[in-house]
Formats: C-alpha cells, sequence, structure tokens
C-alpha cells in the first residue's frame, strides 16, 4: 500500500524503553501518530481503544509489540473487507507463533528479522514455525463463519475489522486487567453483532521469539475467561469458563457441537419467549 492509504497509530501502555523518539522517528516514512498513557497496570484493553477512538480509516489492523509484518499485510487485509459482502472480521497468519518460545533461539539463529518477507517465505517453504492454529486451519478452511464460535481464535496479533462495527459493539471491554480474553471479548460481540470470521494466509506476519510463560499467563487468562461467562451468561458463553482447563481454543467449538448447545442468539430468544409465556395474560375488561 502507498504511504497516503494507511496509518499507524503506536498506543504506549506507559514504556519508558525510548518508543516515542522511536516511533516518531518514522514520520519521514509514515503517516504515524504516537499516544501514551501512563503506567497502571495491565491496560492494553485501553490502549487499543485509543487507538480505536482515533482511528482515520475504515478498517483497524490490529498488531502487537513484537508481532513483524509482511511487506504484503495490510494489501491482503484491505482484500479481505473490499471482496466481502459484508462485515468481516479478518484473522491474519503469525508465523512463528506458540506459547512458550521454545524454539526461540533457534529461530534467531535460522531467520533474519529485519527481513520480514524472506523470513515469511522460509517457513512456508520448509513449513516450520507456522502459525500455532494451522492445524485448526487446516481442518476447518479459512471460512471460520461456519463454526459456532469463530471469536475463540481472534486473537489480536495479527486481526482487523471495521471501524465502525468497531466502535458500535463498543471496543475493548476495559475490565480486562490482565493478560488474555480481551481480545476473544471483542471478537464474540463482533459475533453477535453480525460480523464473518475469515482467515486470511496472505495478511501474513512473523512473531519475533520472546521469553514467555504459558503457565503464567494462563493463570491470569481463566479468571478473565470466567467474567466472559458470568458476563453473557448464555451456554456457549459460559463454556469459555473452562478455557486453558479441560476444554482450549482448539477444542472449543467441538465441545458445542458435541454438546448440542444452542447458538447464544437462539437461547437468548428461547429465554426471551419463555419470559413472555410467563408472564400473566393482560385482560381486556374495565379496571384490566
Amino acid at each position: 500500500l502507498g504511504r497516503d492509504a494507511f496509518e499507524v497509530l503506536v498506543v504506549d501502555d506507559g514504556s519508558s524503553d525510548g518508543t516515542a523518539e522511536l516511533a516518531r522517528g518514522y514520520r519521514d516514512r509514515l503517516d504515524v501518530r504516537y499516544f501514551f498513557q501512563p503506567d497502571e497496570g495491565w491496560r492494553v484493553a485501553q490502549a487499543r481503544n485509543v487507538g480505536i477512538a482515533h482511528a482515520g480509516g475504515e478498517v483497524c489492523v490490529f498488531v502487537d509489540s513484537g508481532v513483524v509484518l509482511g511487506s504484503g499485510c495490510l494489501r491482503a487485509h484491505l482484500d479481505s473487507h473490499r471482496q466481502a459482502d459484508g462485515p468481516v472480521a479478518v484473522l491474519g497468519y503469525v508465523y512463528g507463533f506458540d506459547n512458550d518460545s521454545s524454539d526461540a533461539e533457534e529461530m534467531l539463529q535460522a531467520l533474519d528479522f529485519s527481513d520480514p518477507d524472506a523470513c515469511i517465505e522460509s517457513m512456508r517453504r520448509t513449513r516450520r514455525w507456522a502459525d500455532i492454529r494451522e492445524p485448526f486451519y487446516a481442518r476447518h478452511g479459512d471460512d471460520l463463519s461456519r463454526l459456532p464460535a469463530p471469536w475463540v481464535l481472534y486473537w489480536t496479533c495479527n486481526v482487523s475489522a471495521p471501524t465502525d462495527r468497531l466502535r458500535s459493539v463498543g471496543g475493548f471491554d476495559e475490565n480486562f486487567r490482565s493478560w488474555g480474553g480481551e481480545d476473544i471479548d471483542l471478537g464474540y460481540r463482533l459475533h453477535r453483532d453480525g460480523v464473518r470470521f475469515t482467515l486470511n494466509r496472505s495478511a501474513s506476519s512473523v512473531h519475533y521469539p520472546h521469553a514467555k510463560s504459558s503457565v503464567h499467563n494462563f493463570a491470569q487468562a481463566r479468571a478473565n475467561y470466567r467474567y466472559l461467562a458470568q458476563k453473557y451468561d448464555t451456554p456457549i458463553t459460559r463454556l469459555a469458563a473452562r478455557l486453558g482447563g479441560a476444554v482450549n481454543a482448539y477444542t472449543f467449538n467441538d465441545a458445542i457441537t458435541i454438546s448440542g448447545l444452542p447458538s447464544c442468539a437462539e437461547y437468548l430468544r428461547q429465554q426471551a419467549a419463555a419470559t413472555d409465556a410467563a408472564l400473566p395474560a393482560r385482560g381486556t375488561g374495565p379496571g384490566q
């Protein structure tokens, strides 16, 4: 994409490592704006909402720090939105993405991260370090809208959605104040709002390897999943309380199907009908 076709909004959640100067150093090459919020704990949801509030484009692409986009990534996201019959939420492909970065040192030795296109081509050709969701994608295909809960894989390391839909559903829930869950919560509301989910493998990126602990992360996420379950209180969202335990993101849709759970929309219709049936009939005589 040409420089005039996109903007870059950098939202800094309280860092002290020279991020502001680095971001502003790209102004001769990019339409880039920098925003800062003080470090008051984990506030990634609020940081992303700052981006949504200031976005001037019709599509927002969310990219985590530590994720490097291929040169065709933004074009691929935009193509998915322009070619769709209605609003879509697009999942980009993230090479090198896993839970523990157990191969971090090997990846750093084998790949030149200053050339993300070469990294992506090498991983595509050798089939090494594929996106951790690849087995799921291979099984279900690129059109995820046929799944009962496509939002469970809407992880904001590299995804997009229409800006107006993000605003109409309320953006990210800022009550999420620890790792995990704020992105699938947003995905759930987009799904309920009629947005279709799709994968675009050409919207590819590389996850720069770094140390992390899935045990620590998922310990925090489980509380967030319980919050999500209580917030919406439908059979499907109640199942989300078991994410990270008996159910994971890759088996979540299978569990819904096997259990015969109604869609959230159908469940709410059933609840509304049951409530209406329980109300006393309104009389038509005097004083009634």
